[in-house]
This record gives structure tokens, C-alpha cells and sequence, in this order.
């Protein structure tokens, strides 16, 4: 598979980096290391078990060894990180902290789950006071309903949609939005300045969390980047996909590769590194 882009003259750009998440079930230090054998321009780094992921002294050490900016920390908000830093609260004022503590300024939460009534009846106000406290942007990102024997059910509070909702910043998910049946250009463009973080992947609407490579499922993300680079955006665009079905050598490379193609295409920034070099 070939990387080759042709250059396109832009005045600005703007950056794309790789999530840690799509290295799974590697670690965050081979997060890193693909970061920048492939020519992305930071990592995201999600919180999880892993004890490196925790650990913000490590991961200035994994930002300098591989010159990999630390774009924004994920946290551990996931059902799979329940058990990661205690109380909904503790997980988001943990997470900012460690945020100022690697020099990054955005970090990405999930809405609550219903089950967490209290967390979430003053989540927004919440956030946006924690967010004031460490001097960063919490965005919030757009999940989708569950369905059970067809039927939807109640899965997030105030709701798995951040458009209508009183949040400062959002992260906007093409998989989330492809499960949910969104429309990503429709949706950015309501969030206008509240759009802070994009995580770049696909889906097929077919139900489920599938985290393709973008331009493989039914979302406009081509159409979503070239809106965002026209419109002077000013957040960073993350990549975001799932690679565990990679078997051979190379697979889960290309994959990511093939991912910052794209992205480097439809916002117009030539490729800085591909795999034929």
C-alpha cells in the first residue's frame, strides 16, 4: 500500500496525532514508537490499567525518547477502566493534572453512564469548573444509545449526543457518530467553536463500535476535514482506530499509515514521512 500524497500548499496546519488506543493490545511505549516511525506529530495517551499509561513521568520520558509532542490524555472513562483512579470525579481531576504535568491542554472524557445519576446531574457544571481549575479544555466526547433485542436503551446521562448539551468543548468520534446513525458534517458544523478534538476513524452503521480506517465506512470524514481546514480550526486530529484484527507483519503499520494518508490529504498538509522511505 502506497502512503505517496502530493503536496498541497497550506498556510496552516493542523497536526495529527495517534492515539495509543489503536496500537492495543500493544503498549503506550509502541504507541509512541509507531508515532514516530510513521510521521504523526503527537500521541494521545488513554488511560487505562496499564501502568505506564498512569504514570506522567514516564510519559514525558516516552516524549522525549521518540519527539512526540503529548497532544491530550483520555480518561479512564471507559467501562473497561472503572477500576482506574477511583470516583468519576477523581478519574477526570487525575486526568487533568496529569495533562499540566506532560504539557498537553485537553483531555477527553465520556459522559456519564446512567447508572451514575449523582456524577451526572451536575456533570457539565462540573466539568467546566474543573476544567477552570487546571486551566484546561474538557471535551466531552459524542458516544451512542445501546441497543438491546433491537430496542434502544438508556446508556448515558444527560445523553450520548453533546449536541443541545451545556459543554465548552467537545470531541467529536466518526465511529461513535457511525454507530449512533449521525451525521459528522452536520453535526460539526452545529458544534461550531465548541469542536475541540477530533478522533479520526469510520464505521459502517452497522451497530457496532468498529473503529475502521476512515474512507471504509459511511461517515463524511473526508467532507469533515476540508470543512475544518477551511474554516482556520483550531484543535488536533487523532487517530483513532482499531488495529486487533492486524495477524501479519506490517498489518497494524499500514493500517495507521494508510489512516495518516488520509488525513494529511483532506486537511492538505503534505505527508512528512511513508512507508516506501
Amino acid at each position: 500500500m502506497s502512503t505517496d500524497v502530493e503536496p498541497v500548499a497550506n498556510n496552516r496546519q493542523i497536526p495529527v496525532a495517534l492515539s495509543s488506543a489503536s496500537v492495543y493490545p500493544l503498549s503506550v511505549h509502541d504507541a509512541f514508537a509507531v508515532a514516530q516511525d510513521l510521521g504523526y506529530e503527537g500521541v494521545e495517551v488513554m488511560v487505562t490499567n496499564n501502568a505506564v499509561s498512569q504514570n506522567p513521568d514516564a510519559l514525558v520520558q516516552l516524549s522525549h525518547r521518540y519527539n512526540q509532542q503529548i497532544v491530550s490524555i483520555h480518561a479512564p472513562t471507559l467501562l473497561l477502566t472503572q477500576q482506574v483512579w477511583g470516583s468519576a470525579w477523581n478519574k477526570i481531576e487525575r486526568s487533568c493534572q496529569m495533562a499540566k504535568e506532560v504539557g498537553c491542554d485537553t483531555v477527553v472524557v465520556h459522559p456519564p453512564f446512567r447508572w451514575q445519576s449523582n456524577y451526572a446531574e451536575n456533570f457539565a457544571e462540573g466539568v467546566r469548573e474543573i476544567a477552570a481549575m487546571y486551566q484546561v479544555h474538557i471535551a466531552v466526547e459524542n458516544m451512542y444509545p445501546w441497543r438491546v433485542r433491537g430496542r434502544e436503551a438508556v446508556a448515558y446521562l444527560p445523553h450520548w449526543d453533546p449536541l443541545g448539551q451545556d459543554y465548552d468543548d467537545v470531541t467529536w468520534d466518526f465511529s461513535h457518530a457511525a454507530t449512533a446513525g449521525a451525521n459528522s458534517l452536520e453535526a460539526i458544523q452545529a458544534l461550531g467553536s465548541k469542536l475541540r478534538h477530533v478522533h479520526l476513524t469510520d464505521g459502517s452503521g452497522s451497530g457496532k463500535d468498529e473503529h475502521l480506517v476512515p474512507g471504509m465506512g459511511t461517515q463524511q470524514c473526508a467532507d469533515v476535514l476540508q470543512h475544518l481546514a477551511s474554516s482556520e480550526w483550531g484543535g488536533v486530529v487523532v487517530a483513532e482506530i482499531s488495529t486487533r484484527k492486524a495477524k501479519v507483519a506490517g498489518e497494524r503499520e499500514e493500517m495507521l499509515a494508510e489512516t495518516l494518508r488520509f488525513a494529511r490529504q483532506h486537511l492538505s498538509i503534505p505527508l512528512v514521512r511513508s512507508l516506501d522511505n
